[in-house]
């Protein structure tokens, strides 16, 4: 079996989240100033990876299209089991969603239990991202 040069290239996971009712462009913006700052082009960009409850939320469904990347959701209870691996957690997410944090539970939930965050939790106005490496 030959692996696909392309599939040994993405090794990073897009953790993203967002406030119900935020404009794409601003997820759009975090996740371009994401790669941006962690020296990461998209192409290395395995999947984007947040919140089950989310999962129909425009603007990360139009950000993933955008970029070409398929979504993988996970549910609260599977992002909190991450919260020792957050450099970040916040009790107000928790408080609202049932878990610590959402863009760097997410990228770590999916880039596996050896995972490392290359980029800690990001910041806009409505919106997180966060990078993990595949361990």
């Amino acid at each position: 079996m030959t692996t696909h040069p392309e599939a040994i290239a993405r090794r990073y996971i897009l953790g993203l989240g967002c406030e119900r009712g935020t404009d794409w462009n601003d997820v759009r913006l975090l996740a371009e100033r994401a790669l941006r700052e962690s020296g990461i082009e998209t192409d290395q960009i395995l999947a984007i990876a947040s919140i089950n409850m989310r999962s129909n939320e425009p603007a990360i469904v139009d950000v993933a299209a955008y970029l070409g990347l398929p979504l993988r959701f996970f549910d609260a209870a599977t992002l909190e089991r991450e919260t020792p691996r957050l450099k970040n957690p916040s009790e107000l997410v928790f408080a609202r969603v049932g878990c610590h944090g959402v863009a760097e539970a997410a990228a770590l939930a999916d880039a596996g239990p050896s995972a490392e965050l290359v980029l800690p939790k990001i910041k806009s106005r409505f919106s997180t991202a966060a990078i993990a490496k595949i361990g």
